[in-house]
């Protein structure tokens, strides 16, 4: 067949067209391997909205069926840290939301809240079973620990920095978290609890009456002994722990406060002897163990008088402190060389000034600084400078202002405070530096 004019003109056009075409789909292609993947933060924008309590579903391996709540504040950090808040019995998820301030510390310092919820029953977390009491043998631990991955993945979260606090049965929980996950906590703080698996039972029973009552009493090694056999051959750092315990709690009783301690120590391998003892708030008692800072291995806080409900407004600042999430960084502050603190005071009937000069006698430089002491009974602070001094009375921290944070070998800082007395107006006998004893000029 002869081919018309308007055939003869119809090829060259569709050579045309398809060769624009391979083209464009070879651009299109280009384009696309070009294009960088969707960014960490465009994700977690859309898994959760910002500053608010929100229900995560389908978060991973969750064989006790717990829910997943979850807080990420408005100007969530880069590489977040996670604190994993755990309820107490007949509490929930958001109960834990509402009556602590984990949430609006998020908001001030950056870091993303868990709030693991159970959903049987009791309302109370698995701490008893042989599955709870092993690494990955099933029970809300492991649900937990899919919880921390789902939010490591999603909102690239640091590692380094995850943590556990709780209360009653959440604190029993944190408990069994750092020991279960050893390689997966950094620290945990634990408010009226009960050692690492003091709560065990074989008969199904959430319950056991000889550890609520104090009557389970073991040595410091056999203590340690249950925690290392969470996770067989596990050889690195252990979590540490800051434990809270009311002298009259009536439910979970004050002895186990001491097995705690034991636990513990033991873990850390640390003498069970007090680093340092002191009262930052009156009718508290506070011990550290294996250190004398902010950040010991371990550290135990009695209050005297007080019962179960031993968790208080205020009391999760504290908890920040120790874990480093207070915004003084990730890590405590590098232990300081030697340095020497001279001091004099002016005192008059009611009240007094001190000033004080803080010398680098060491041989490398201070960058940050946390100056120890305690007060004499009866001072109160009212004011200061150069530093911040919390809290104000009792056993004192005086942290660096922004602009003296660097001391060079040799040299000086000069700081200062007033306070209230009622007859003593002494000035401490005794100062740390980052948690190193100064001599006294």
């Amino acid at each position: 067949m002869t081919p018309t004019p308007h055939d003869r003109a119809r090829g060259p056009l569709r050579s045309a067209f398809l060769t624009l075409l391979a083209a464009l789909v070879s651009l299109l292609a280009a384009t696309l391997l070009a294009a960088p993947p969707a960014a960490a933060s465009d994700t977690a924008a859309e898994a959760a909205p910002r500053a608010a309590l929100t229900e995560i579903t389908g978060f991973g391996t969750n064989p006790s069926n717990l829910q997943m709540y979850l807080y990420v504040p408005q100007n969530v950090t880069a590489k977040p840290a996670i604190v994993v808040a755990v309820h107490y019995c007949t509490g929930s998820g958001p109960a834990m939301y509402n009556g602590t301030e984990y949430a609006s510390l998020a908001d001030r310092y950056g870091f993303i809240v868990v709030y693991p919820s159970v959903t049987r029953s009791s309302k109370c977390f698995d701490v008893a079973s042989p599955q709870a009491l092993t690494r990955g043998g099933g029970s809300d631990p492991v649900g937990i620990k899919s919880m921390v991955d789902w939010t490591v993945r999603t909102y690239g979260a640091d590692t380094g920095r995850i943590f556990a606090t709780g209360i009653s049965s959440g604190a029993m929980m944190t408990n069994v978290l750092l020991g279960d996950y050893p390689d997966v906590f950094a620290a945990g703080a634990a408010f009226a609890g009960v050692p690492f698996a003091c709560f065990a039972t074989t008969n199904g029973s959430e319950w056991n009456s000889d550890c609520a009552n104090g009557t389970v009493i073991r040595t410091p090694k056999a203590w340690g002994d249950l925690v290392r056999g969470a996770h067989p051959g596990y050889t690195g750092p252990r979590p540490r722990m800051q434990l809270w315990h009311g002298t009259t709690d009536d439910v979970l009783r004050y002895p186990n406060f001491g097995e705690e301690i034991k636990q513990w120590t033991n873990v850390h391998g640390v003498a069970q002897t007090p680093a340092a003892t002191d009262s930052p708030q009156s009718g508290w008692t506070r011990t550290r163990y294996g250190g004398t800072g902010d950040r010991a291995p371990v550290e135990a806080i009695s209050l005297q008088g007080t019962g179960h409900n031993v968790y208080a407004w205020g009391m999760g600042a504290r908890v920040l402190t120790f874990f480093g999430l207070d915004g003084s960084g990730p890590a405590p502050q590098p232990p300081a060389g030697p340095c020497k603190v001279t001091v004099t005071t002016q005192a008059w009937s009611t009240g007094l000034t001190a000033s004080v000069t803080l010398t680098n006698t060491g041989t490398t430089a201070v960058d940050g600084w946390k100056l120890g002491f305690t007060l004499p009974a009866g001072q109160t602070v009212t004011g200061g400078w150069g530093a911040t001094y919390t809290p104000a009375s009792g056993a004192v921290t005086a942290t660096n202002a922004a602009y003296n944070a660097a001391i060079a070998p040799g040299a000086s800082v000069s700081i200062g405070y007033q306070a209230n007395h009622t007859g003593n107006s002494a000035a401490p006998s005794a100062y740390t530096l980052n948690g190193t004893s100064c001599t006294r000029g």
